[in-house]
């Protein structure tokens, strides 16, 4: 059946949909799709979140202090299944009638610049404002010691992650799918260890340490910036992981690997995020 016999088929007493990310959701707004709008209002949430967290924990809060926790789980659900239905429609379920790269893989490289230089400019506004309260009069009292093993252990991980998905991609540009997948499984591996890594310093700083969000104007940059990254890192080894299972299934061959490129950029990108994160933020703390 064609996409466009599909498409004639969606219109009839049942919805003729049986994906996840369907192409007319909601019905009558032909090939629109509203996940995007769902991530966004999911993402917003969780900085709303946050923001109730802080609120929360004043002397004299004006909210209560589960308000911001319970925010912050409902919009990371939500941001979840926006992510599930957008990932899904944009890069999976046409694949097998059509391939990502009829729609021009430079097109889409283009496409992951610019949303890249977006992400510039929100972590751009997070460094500026740490700029500015590190400026201002700056004391480390009450500061755990951040440049530690751990942090030195993370960065490697990642670095390493880059250099393993960039060796994969180079066997896949050479028609060796199965060594891509290898070198793709490892990466994917060692992000989510890092993420681990990431949660498990979060959990040495706030328990051991109480070193927590609301610890001055320097806990609020630091929880911010590194929590922001460690979303993104998130967001990458999903799309990593999607990238591994489509490869697992044969969809990529030396001719045929757009989306791999674009994952990969992303990836790449949040690598170089996190060394220029661990210079400003972690050594910058301690001169």
């Amino acid at each position: 059946m064609s996409f466009a016999d599909d498409t004639n088929e969606s219109h009839g007493d049942d919805g003729g949909h049986h994906l996840p990310a369907v192409e007319d959701w909601p019905r009558g707004f032909g090939e629109a799709s509203w996940w995007p709008f769902v991530t966004a209002i999911g993402a917003t949430g969780i900085y709303v979140a946050a923001a109730l967290y802080v609120l929360g924990q004043a002397e004299d809060p004006i909210v209560g202090s589960s308000i911001g926790p319970i925010a912050f789980i409902g919009s990371v659900g939500l941001f979840l299944a926006g992510l599930y239905g957008w990932l899904y429609h944009a890069f999976v379920v046409n694949f097998w009638e059509k391939g990502t790269d009829e729609h021009g893989g430079g097109t889409l490289q283009f496409a992951m610049i610019l949303f890249l230089c977006s992400e510039i400019a929100t972590f751009g506004a997070g460094f500026i404002y740490y700029f500015f309260i590190r400026a201002s009069a700056w004391s480390t009292e009450g500061f755990p010691h951040l440049v530690g093993s751990l942090v030195i252990a993370n960065t490697a991980i990642l670095v390493l992650s880059s250099i393993t998905l960039h060796l994969g991609h180079i066997a896949l540009r050479k028609d060796n799918r199965t060594r891509f997948l290898q070198w793709l499984g490892v990466t994917l591996v060692l992000g989510v260890v890092f993420i681990g890594g990431q949660v498990y310093e979060y959990y040495e700083f706030i328990v051991h340490e109480n070193f927590t969000l609301t610890e001055g104007a320097f806990g609020s940059a630091f929880y911010g910036l590194t929590g922001l990254h460690g979303l993104h890192v998130s967001l990458g080894a999903v799309l990593l992981g999607i990238v591994f299972v489509r490869g697992l299934r044969g969809q990529y061959s030396a001719e045929r690997h757009t989306s791999v490129s674009t994952a990969s950029m992303y990836w790449h990108f949040v690598d170089v995020v996190w060394i220029f994160l661990v210079v400003v933020l972690y050594v910058g703390a301690e001169i």
